[in-house]
């Protein structure tokens, strides 16, 4: 039996669960997991259902069905195939412990995505990511190329169909024009001592300032710089007894987590925009069998 996963965002109004429940019994479709999410503030309506076709009706055929009702509600809602896997471009600097976290997990199938290529503008990775058959890119970025050096970008994410691009600790600032073509498609992680402890040697700071709380912030990169939307974020605790480089080692692993959660998040479809924040859906029994997040 084929499953399936239905996102929906629209006005908030009656009858719009029992519509689409409706709607999915009478294709001979059952659901195994539903959530849903009422926006007082906005007036918004967020849901998204997995459930499964039991007589093999086919996906295009599911979206074409839902069109009266999606019509009758001013719904935006898609339809995709559970087994489909996103395209993920992964790119990083000269930092790469987030890289190397986000490829084991993709190694062992904890994070079921296809990794269509890894971008830096060093070279020190290179043979990382080719040891995993993943195709490397070096696209060096100066104040001088930058324009050729985002159209080559652009120009590697329609050659690969790419929906998702990841920052894993990529040090380069995105364009405006390349944030709003990637909106709601590009993920961001960074430390969360932000605007606190600004420029080089954040961790170092946060340690001369006897920081009790570490933490990392995973978002959509919007054109306001490390201000997109929260997707993922989490703290560890330290005390006064560690040091400046135990406070770079526990970041680093927050950082890590924090970012493959976000993914995971992502590619299940459980992250809805919401204006300036994000309804973020709790994953559903079971989904983390495999994958077991800090």
């Amino acid at each position: 039996m084929k499953s399936y996963v239905l996102t929906v965002s629209c006005k908030s109004t009656r009858g719009i669960v029992a519509a689409i429940s409706g709607y999915l019994a009478g294709q001979g479709c059952n659901i195994v997991d539903s959530s849903q999410f009422d926006d007082l503030d906005t007036g918004k309506f967020f849901m998204r259902v997995s459930f499964i076709s039991e007589e093999g009706v086919a996906l295009q055929a599911l979206a074409e069905g839902l069109k009266p009702v999606a019509e009758k509600f001013e719904m935006d809602a898609e339809i995709h195939d559970s087994a489909s896997r996103m395209k993920v471009l992964l790119m990083v600097s000269r930092f790469g412990h987030c890289l190397n976290d986000l490829l084991y997990r993709w190694k062992i199938g904890a994070l079921p995505i296809d990794i269509v290529g890894v971008v830096s503008n060093h070279f020190d990775y290179q043979k990382v990511v080719v040891n995993h058959d993943i195709p490397f890119h070096h696209i060096k970025v100066t104040k001088e190329n930058k324009p050729q050096a985002e159209a080559r970008l652009l120009e590697l994410v329609e050659q690969t169909d790419t929906d998702l691009i990841v920052l894993a600790r990529y040090m380069q600032v995105l364009s405006d024009a390349m944030c709003r073509k990637m909106s709601g498609r590009i993920i961001n992680i960074h430390h969360s001592f932000l605007p606190s402890f600004k420029g080089a040697n954040p961790y170092k700071q946060a340690y001369e300032r006897g920081v009790k709380l570490i933490g990392a912030t995973a978002h959509y990169v919007t054109a306001d710089l490390d201000e997109g939307p929260i997707i993922e974020q989490d703290t560890a605790r330290i005390t006064h007894a560690q040091s400046a480089d135990d406070y770079v080692s526990i970041g680093r692993d927050v950082e890590s987590q924090v970012l493959a959660r976000a993914i995971h998040a992502h590619i299940h479809r459980r992250v809805f925009l919401n204006g300036n924040r994000t309804i973020v859906f709790p994953a559903s029994p079971g989904s983390y069998a495999s994958e077991r997040m800090g």
